[in-house]
């Protein structure tokens, strides 16, 4: 990964409360997992912001590496990695997901 997509990634991560990595946008996700990712986002009722990885090859790849996860869709909260989307599902089903959003003070979308 380049220094220069390792700093786009890390300014991105850093200015979102909740960010998603994802193929394509929140309205036209293009893939199962994505879209997977949103609707768990959009029940929990937050507001956040999605980086299409399918636009910047760089993000593409740079996000694996600066998260050492392999496969996107990525959900950061305050500026912490928290996984793909089958965590986001198991913490969503758990309740784990609505708590940390209540306890990290994630704003509701409106």
């Amino acid at each position: 990964m380049t220094d220069d997509a390792q700093a786009r990634i890390a300014e991105l991560v850093a200015k979102s409360d909740v960010l998603l990595f994802m193929k394509g946008s929140p309205l036209f996700p293009q893939c199962g997992f994505s879209s997977r990712a949103i609707a768990i986002l959009n029940h929990l009722g937050a507001e956040f912001d999605s980086v299409d990885v399918l636009q910047d090859q760089g993000v593409r790849q740079g996000i694996k590496a600066f998260s050492d996860w392999p496969t996107i869709p990525q959900l950061y909260v305050k500026g912490e990695f928290i996984g793909g989307s089958d965590i986001m599902m198991e913490m969503y089903e758990s309740g784990e997901l609505a708590q940390l959003f209540e306890e990290q003070g994630v704003a509701q979308a409106g």
